[in-house]
């Protein structure tokens, strides 16, 4: 089956432009170099399923004319990862039949159980409530007929997930790749890797341990993302071996489930 994946959003935590920044990155004219925060839909069979609803996910559905949304897949609950959940509204609200489910470990699950409490144990009587349900991942999901397998990634001292679906996986926060999922790796088109900048970052993958990775696995083509402002678009991709880029913001890429 056929699949489109489409970038949201491909920068860090602050985004690009950084408040405050005036880089010659945070300044740039090239909108390659906008990158709003992590996250990626998946298109197939008239579904689609997001990974992570970022602050940006507004101005991101916007962006892509996002009219239908199927289900949402949290890696996990950072901010720059799950604060754009009340923005999921409108789209639940549209969500047939029910309530949009969610999937995330059954630590996120309580996270976000405490941290939205009011979406998910509501006593506010005049609705206008984000319509989801929450799901706990215990193996792989099964969605619409795909197969989103859970990846654990280290992301500084913190085990989180990473997503293989069919032949493209994305993993967008890690310092680590532990063995077991790194032989998960293998056979891809698409490889989405966390590749922050060059100097070395305690909870985040560089551009140098990311091509490391790449080297061991060998998928056809590689995307970094979670991008800072200290890597130029255009400069960095010339200076990439070949089969790897830096992702941008609307990318979309076609894969097989």
């Amino acid at each position: 089956m056929q699949a489109t994946l489409t970038v949201l959003g491909s920068g860090t935590s602050m985004g690009v432009p950084t408040i405050g920044c005036n880089c010659a990155v945070c300044r740039s004219t090239d909108p390659r170099d906008r990158r709003t925060r992590p996250s990626i839909l998946v298109s197939y069979n008239g579904h689609n399923v997001m990974i992570d609803s970022t602050p940006d996910f507004r101005e991101q559905a916007l962006r892509e004319n996002m009219t239908q949304l199927d289900a949402v897949l949290y890696t996990h609950t950072h901010a720059d990862h799950i604060l754009g959940i009340d923005d999921l509204r409108p789209l639940t609200f549209l969500h047939k039949p029910g309530r949009m489910p969610l999937y995330a470990t059954p630590h996120a699950c309580e996270f976000l159980r405490t941290m939205f409490r009011y979406i998910f144990e509501p006593t506010y009587k005049f609705g206008g409530l984000p319509l989801v349900d929450l799901h706990p991942i215990d193996g792989p999901v099964e969605l619409f007929g795909a197969r989103f397998e859970p990846l654990t990634v280290i992301h500084g001292e913190t085990p989180i997930l990473g997503f293989r679906c069919g032949s493209a996986a994305y993993l967008t926060d890690h310092s680590e790749i532990p063995a077991a999922t790194l032989e998960k790796l293998h056979g891809l088109d698409i490889l989405f890797l966390d590749a922050l900048r060059h100097m070395p970052h305690p909870t985040h993958s560089t551009v140098e341990q990311s091509l490391k990775i790449v080297e061991a696995v060998k998928p056809k083509r590689t995307f970094f993302t979670h991008i800072c402002h200290d890597l130029p678009h255009e400069a960095t991709n010339n200076a990439l071996p070949p089969g790897v880029q830096l992702a941008f913001d609307g990318m979309k890429l076609e894969f097989e489930i």
